[in-house]
């Protein structure tokens, strides 16, 4: 199918961006533009006026500051795959960027269109959100903050964009785990983890109707052990309802699954040097 019509501006700054977003009902923003051409062409995605971004060199780039590491939302995921800071500091978030699609995806899917793919199932919101990683907003009153979980939760407003994510530096004692969808390579599920002192955090997509930090099994592991057969018992302790079956999967094998996987992460985790 061809492309819907629409109008397309290419801004040089970020004010300006965020200037045609306000002006724009129906404005769209194109980053990466992975999830939202396929959509455009099939009709699942509607836009009036798209706000190409990717000149914007002020939202790319990935530095340590006092607060942890930014990820600079136009930064690549295969930039974010390899980057050494994030492979030491916080390994769940560059596993989440290299489980993404193939090499060609990763080159031009970006964090910011990875973390605003709403209704859509992707890799770094729930690595983001085991991580207890923030996400940085620019909209009409300036930049705000929410968590990666209240971003999950409600999408971005309308007339604003993703800048960054915010990831506390932790070290090697997190992963990420994945089984794949063989069409798509959208998550079937996938978790995320981070040991911390306070116990593990603990997170999952694709099994559930969007990414979701499981505080249940979280107190149910807290001080270990974090053995196959505890992590399984602490998932079978959740409610079945909290798996969405789809894809001739069923809520009791997605339940299965996200345990499994978790337990695979959880055991990653642990064993990884300090």
């Amino acid at each position: 199918m061809i492309l819907t019509e629409f109008e397309y501006v290419r801004p040089v700054g970020l004010d300006e961006a965020l200037a045609l977003l306000a002006g724009q009902p129906g404005a769209r923003v194109l980053a990466g533009g992975q999830s939202l051409l396929p959509g455009l062409r099939t009709g699942e995605e509607r836009a009036a006026l798209l706000v190409d971004v990717r000149r914007l060199e002020e939202l790319r780039g990935i530095e340590e500051t006092a607060q942890g590491i930014r990820i600079g939302a136009l930064t690549t995921l295969a930039e974010i795959a390899a980057h050494p800071l994030l492979l030491s500091r916080a390994p769940e978030i560059a596993a989440a960027a290299r489980a993404n699609g193939d090499p060609q995806v990763r080159n031009l899917g970006t964090a910011g269109g990875n973390l605003a793919a709403g209704g859509r199932a992707t890799d770094l919101p729930v690595a983001a959100i085991a991580a207890g990683a923030t996400v940085e907003l620019a909209g009409p009153g300036g930049l705000t903050t929410v968590t990666a979980e209240e971003l999950a939760a409600s999408g971005v407003p309308a007339g604003t964009l993703v800048t960054a994510l915010l990831v506390p530096a932790a070290g090697r004692a997190a992963a990420f785990t994945k089984t794949a969808d063989r069409a798509t390579r959208y998550p079937v599920c996938a978790t995320a983890v981070r040991i911390t002192p306070d116990g593990p955090r603990i997170a999952v997509t694709g099994a559930t109707a969007r990414p979701l930090r499981l505080r249940g099994v979280e107190d149910r592991l807290r001080g270990g052990p974090y053995t196959t057969d505890a992590v399984l018992a602490a998932f079978r302790a959740e409610p079945r309802e909290l798996f969405v079956p789809g894809r001739g999967t069923s809520a009791e094998y997605l339940g299965h699954l996200a345990g499994v996987l978790t337990a695979r992460a959880l055991a990653r985790a642990a064993q990884a040097p300090a």
